[in-house]
């Protein structure tokens, strides 16, 4: 198995040759005479789950039930103390370049990858490269509900709410469980699921979406999380970007930490990011940012960002290989929990301080689109198999 992983392993050198002679011969994907611009300014809802009742059974739990929950779900419960700026969020979100996945600043191009976000919730059980894709023909919502809460039937079917066009269970009821369920694990394990569903996939205000289930039923099994957190992340500000609107419902607290550890640059690096025991997330919390910056002031400061104002290569990141294919695809596909996207690593090789080169684009738009309508399934199955 581990010959079968290096043989996969390719240098620099030979990826931008590989990259280069691709794009040649095949071209751009995107519109003939597209231009990579900025749009006119998005009006975006950062409307956020009120969470100190999280936070409050956080605090009231014995050091020994938070390591049960370190060792099974990571460093998530730290997103609960991320405050979300929201004049800088609202800011941000205007340097979305949605054709490509990625932040434009000026000629800096910058985007969250699937090593950073491993990085940054550093959960012991995931296994990187075994990723998630949704089972529509699979155990049934209450099913799974029945399975992660430990509660009868009965129980959970008188609970489940429609909201929208999917199903969901308010938090008061999780929230209960919590609070009351006997059994040690069984109230981690909901403790996790809300913190999933409230604040990594906030769709539905104080409830968790039935999608999130999905995907929280197979956290088990070592499907990583990222790849799934990072589709609708992309999906959601691209939304907003093309309407011009909207409101964003992807996990803000953990992009709001990625992007202050590119722009919070440090003279001398501490050793502790080669510890086993150092989580940034748990640092981002214990640094006051400030928060009296005004919305027009972040726009000054992001559009007239200079090279030597971002730290590239954000300094908790151990050097490690990159994922920038899959299957194939001359990119990497994302299978969200809604819908599918893809975004190309090569495009930001300088976070990784790699020289940068022309990525390849062929077929690039042909992995975005929604889990409805007509032979989506077909899509996410050629998409899975890729990561197999």
């Amino acid at each position: 198995m581990e010959n079968e992983f290096l043989s996969k392993v390719e240098d620099n050198t030979a990826v931008r040759a590989w990259s280069e002679k691709l794009q040649s011969e095949k071209g751009d994907s995107l519109a003939e005479g597209y231009v990579s611009e900025l749009h006119d300014f998005t009006r975006i809802n950062v409307a956020q789950n009120e969470l100190q009742e999280l936070r409050d059974v956080w605090a009231s739990w014995d050091e020994g039930t938070k390591q049960l929950f370190y060792q099974n779900y990571g460093d998530i419960s730290y997103l609960l103390d991320v405050r979300v700026d929201k004049h800088l969020f609202r800011v941000m979100v205007q340097f979305w370049n949605f054709a490509y996945k990625c932040f434009t600043f000026g000629e800096i191009d910058l985007v969250p990858t699937i090593e950073e976000y491993t990085t940054l919730l550093r959960c012991p059980k995931v296994q990187v490269r075994k990723t998630y894709a949704r089972v529509f023909n699979g155990q049934t919502f209450a099913k799974n509900l029945m399975s992660i809460s430990g509660m009868n039937e009965p129980w959970v079917t008188t609970r489940i709410q429609q909201k929208g066009d999917s199903k969901c269970i308010p938090w008061e009821n999780l929230r209960d469980l919590v609070l009351t369920y006997p059994d040690e694990r069984k109230r981690v394990d909901i403790f996790a699921l809300s913190i999933y569903g409230l604040v990594v996939f906030p769709k539905a205000l104080r409830h968790v979406d039935e999608a999130v289930i999905d995907l929280f039923d197979r956290l088990e099994k070592g499907i990583t999380p990222v790849p799934v957190i990072l589709a609708k992340t992309f999906r959601s500000l691209s939304t907003c970007q093309k309407t011009g609107e909207g409101r964003f419902i992807g996990c803000a607290q953990l992009l709001m930490v990625w992007f202050h550890r590119h722009f919070w640059r440090l003279d001398k690096i501490s050793y502790q990011v080669f510890s086993e025991s150092y989580s940034p997330l748990k640092e981002e919390v214990a640094i006051q940012m400030r928060e009296d910056i005004s919305k027009e002031k972040w726009m000054e400061i992001l559009q007239n960002l200079k090279e030597g104002d971002i730290e590239w290569r954000a300094y908790w990141m151990v050097p490690d290989e990159i994922m920038y294919r899959c299957g194939n695809f001359d990119w990497v596909p994302l299978l969200g929990i809604w819908g599918a996207t893809r975004y190309t690593p090569l495009l930001t090789l300088r976070q990784y301080k790699s020289r940068q080169f022309v990525l390849t684009t062929h077929r690039l738009a042909q992995c975005e689109f929604s889990f409805k309508g007509a032979h989506y399934k077909k899509k996410v199955r050629e998409l899975s198999d890729a990561w197999k």
